[in-house]
């Protein structure tokens, strides 16, 4: 069994269901996508929004928790929360997301909601932002979970710098940032800053995947399209998680592989490959062998 706690983000094991391409359900059962998970390995498991409210009320989330359990499932998180800090059309649509997560994360025993910031370019009041952040943080506390802000390069927080620097300003015990390798290595920062740049205290969440040199389409095309698994495009993820153990961070490890590529296998080889990938990293990164 390996040492390495892994959870298999929402995106790693939904088939062909994409972020914000219309119906973002999964057609397979998340009966067969935990067992799926679990016969491969992993610890973790990710659900989305979509198929939280689609799951509510069949079979029910009391009944995937029980799911979880039986599979030996031990870490959940819940995702994706975005305009929570508008304050115009947009935060109706919003607010049914977030209750919707609240909810689901308290029966679920997730462990943190991610959530993201403005991706439109349109402007952020700075004294609204933040304190939409303490409010939503402090509703995550109630409902026994935390908030795990995502710095995106495509949005109002586009580095981890400005994202730590945003959490530390807030200094809500229940909001934190969660690192995604895509995110780090796109925006330009070398991993070797991150000690620096994060205490451990804010760290909720780390996610590994990795990426052609070249972006094709934009940032957000890129992302949601073009993911490679570990080790199979151009980044030290090594040093990203040697970094990120510097940084006070010991897992679960999220792997996100969202492509299609990922889109189009079959559920069980999905899995598989994205947990044997990612395990050569952490060997790697304790070996200090990677491949050119």
């Amino acid at each position: 069994m390996s040492p390495h706690q892994l959870l298999a983000s929402c995106w790693t094991t939904a088939g062909d269901a994409a972020p914000l391409r219309g119906d973002e359900r999964s057609p397979f059962a998340i009966g067969d996508r935990i067992a799926a998970v679990a016969a491969a390995g992993w610890q973790g498991f990710g659900i989305n929004q979509a198929d939280l409210a689609a799951t509510r009320s069949d079979p029910g989330w009391s009944v995937i928790r029980s799911i979880l359990d039986d599979h030996g499932i031990s870490h959940v998180e819940v995702e994706f929360l975005n305009e929570w800090w508008t304050d115009d059309e947009r935060r109706r649509s919003s607010d049914a997301v977030r209750f919707e997560l609240l909810a689901a994360a308290e029966v679920l025993r997730a462990g943190h909601i991610k959530v993201g910031s403005e991706f439109s370019g349109a402007p952020v009041e700075p004294d609204r932002f933040a304190a939409e952040f303490d409010i939503l943080c402090n509703q995550a506390a109630e409902a026994g979970t935390r908030i795990a802000l995502e710095p995106m390069p495509f949005s109002s927080l586009p580095t981890i710098e400005s994202g730590a620097r945003f959490i530390n300003e807030v200094g809500n015990p229940a909001g934190g940032l969660c690192i995604d390798s895509w995110h780090v290595f796109r925006a330009g920062t070398d991993p070797s800053e991150l000690p620096t740049i994060l205490a451990p205290a804010i760290i909720f969440a780390a996610e590994l995947s990795d990426a052609d040199a070249e972006v094709v389409g934009t940032l957000f095309e890129d992302t949601i399209n073009n993911r490679r698994l570990c080790g199979q495009g151009t980044w030290d993820l090594p040093s990203l998680v040697r970094a990120m153990r510097a940084a006070g961070f010991d897992g679960p490890w999220g792997v996100e592989i969202i492509s299609n590529e990922q889109r189009a296998r079959p559920l069980e080889e999905a899995v598989r490959l994205a947990r044997e990938t990612t395990l050569q990293v952490f060997a790697a990164a304790e070996s200090g062998e990677w491949p050119d």
